[in-house]
This record gives structure tokens, C-alpha cells and sequence, in this order.
């Protein structure tokens, strides 16, 4: 701060012939000598979020970058301080380093979301002073009138200003206190519910396996069409490539059904299903499509 105190305040005709000879021929010193004797503006800006937690200097020195953004975007013809440019741009840089770092949580970066990281406690301050910085429902709802802002967005950026807090973080101060990852629930199934899943599914696959051999070839494939594909065949579709009607089709499916859900009932009560079916001789056009779906479509 004493570096700063000595760098001299320029008058504003010497301001605007320093902007001039940076704006035309990039002059370093005029723009070095410009930015040096505003410091004491980017420093006084800097104090104002303090309150953020942030150290002193860093906050001066995203301030002072806001300094040479200005000089890049400074008119002097308009007729307007270098100061009155300057502030606006300070701000912004600082708005920015304090946002960026707040959380580990990217924060919304977009106006309305800036207005109320900034100015959300001091609404509710004003707005409830009774309460001691606590927000409710009410509350809430007058902050979001007052900012025009969804009042979603008020509710969850209550809860972002009280900061990140670390899962190892002990919930005590004693020396065997617990973490706070220790408190939370963990909804996944246990190691003995995925096990026992797994059983299940295994004993239901074995069912069905052993309740498909007592089909026969033609119901085998149509009851694999009808009820084992992902995208289930229509009973018109079946019946061109059997050679057979749309109602035949339905009968066989019926009657396969009822032999696969008997023969699975039997399995599951642990009865042995007898596979003792003899598969009748093909018709003339089968012999390809029986060959083709030897693959079992339950697996």
C-alpha cells in the first residue's frame, strides 16, 4: 500500500493524451503511467470483499487486472474519467476471481446468478432483519420478487454461500470423532442382495432352458419370435416364413405357452421336467429355418 501512495493522481488532459498514445502507437510507459496512478482505486474496490474470505493481495491483483482491461477498452473522446471507465471493470474482475474461487462447484457464471451471489444475504437482511440471516419459504419468495430471479435459483444459492465442506472433515472436535462420509447412506444393494440376485436369475434361466426343451422345433421358434426377442415377430409375419396362417400360428404359440410356463412350474418346484419329447419329422421348407434357430434365444 505504501508503493501505491506514491504514484502520482494525474489531472484528466494528461489522462486522455496517455489513453491516446496507447490507443495509437501502443505506447508502454503511457500505458504503465496511466494504470500506476489508479492503484489506489483498485485497492480501495479490493477492501469492499474482504468480507469473502479472501487474502488482501489477491483480491488487489485481480483488481488490477480489472485496471488494464479498462485501459484496452477506454474512449477519452467520450468525455468520461478513466476512473469512471476503470471502476466497472474492476468489478467485473473481482466478481469473477470470487466467484471462480468460492467452491470447488462451479457457480453460474451468468448475470441474474451474479446478482444474487452478491447481494442475496444483504436482501435478506433487509428484508428480514428479525430473522438473523435465516431463510425461509417467505423469505425466499420476496428475495425472488425483489431480484427478479426464479426463486430455485434463490434456494440454491443459499445453500452454495455457506462454502464446500470436505467429507474427511471431522464431525467433532474430539480425537476419535467420526468423518462426515461416515454418515452417509449408502443406497446400494449389499454384496448378499446382489449374490442372492444373481442366484435367482441364474435358477430362472436354467428354468426356462430346460422348460424350451419340451418344445418341439416349430414351437421352439415360435415362441422365441413371440416372447424371447426384443422387438416381438406378428403372428403375420411368423406364418410367411412357416408357410402357415396368422390363426395357426396363434395355436401353436397358445399351446407353447401353457407346455413352457407347466414345465417351468415344475422346475422351479425342484421336480424334474421330463425331456423325453420326440421331435416330429420337419416339413419340406423347415429343414433351413429349424437350423437357423438351434442358437438358444433365451441366453
Amino acid at each position: 500500500m505504501s508503493t501505491i501512495a506514491r504514484y502520482p493522481v494525474l489531472e484528466q488532459a494528461h489522462e486522455e493524451q496517455l489513453a491516446r498514445q496507447w490507443a495509437r502507437d501502443k505506447d508502454q510507459q503511457a500505458a504503465d503511467v496511466l494504470v500506476t496512478s489508479h492503484l489506489r482505486l483498485a485497492a480501495k474496490l479490493a477492501r469492499r470483499y474482504r468480507g469473502y474470505g479472501f487474502p488482501l493481495g489477491d483480491l488487489i491483483a485481480e483488481a488490477n487486472l480489472g485496471l488494464v482491461m479498462a485501459l484496452n477498452r477506454y474512449d477519452p473522446d467520450r468525455g468520461a474519467r478513466f476512473s469512471t471507465c476503470a471502476i466497472w471493470w474492476i468489478k467485473s474482475a473481482i466478481y469473477d476471481y470470487v466467484m471462480r474461487s468460492w467452491s470447488l462447484v462451479r457457480l453460474g457464471r451468468t448475470p441474474a446468478q451474479k446478482k444474487l451471489f452478491f447481494r442475496l444475504r444483504g436482501e435478506m437482511r433487509r428484508l428480514s432483519p428479525e430473522r438473523g440471516g435465516t431463510l425461509t419459504k417467505e423469505l425466499a419468495e420476496q428475495v425472488s420478487q425483489s431480484l427478479n430471479v426464479p426463486l430455485d435459483d434463490v434456494l440454491e444459492m443459499e445453500q452454495r454461500l455457506y462454502g464446500d465442506l470436505s467429507l474427511n472433515a471431522p464431525t467433532s472436535d474430539l480425537d476419535d470423532a467420526a468423518e462426515w462420509q461416515d454418515l452417509i447412506a449408502d443406497d446400494s444393494p449389499s454384496v448378499e442382495t446382489l449374490l442372492a440376485a444373481n442366484d435367482e436369475r441364474d435358477r430362472q434361466r436354467a428354468a426356462l432352458a430346460d422348460a424350451l426343451a419340451v418344445l418341439n422345433a416349430r414351437e421352439r421358434h415360435i415362441f422365441a419370435a413371440r416372447h424371447l426377442r426384443e422387438r416381438p415377430e406378428s403372428f403375420e409375419q411368423i406364418g410367411q416364413t412357416l408357410s402357415i396362417s396368422a390363426e395357426r400360428v396363434r395355436q401353436i404359440e397358445a399351446r407353447a405357452y401353457t407346455k413352457v410356463a407347466s414345465a417351468a412350474r415344475r422346475a422351479c418346484k425342484g421336480t424334474p421336467t421330463p425331456v423325453t419329447v420326440a421331435l416330429p419329422p420337419p416339413r419340406a421348407p423347415l429343414p433351413r429355418l429349424i437350423a437357423a434357430t438351434t442358437e438358444p434365444a433365451y441366453a
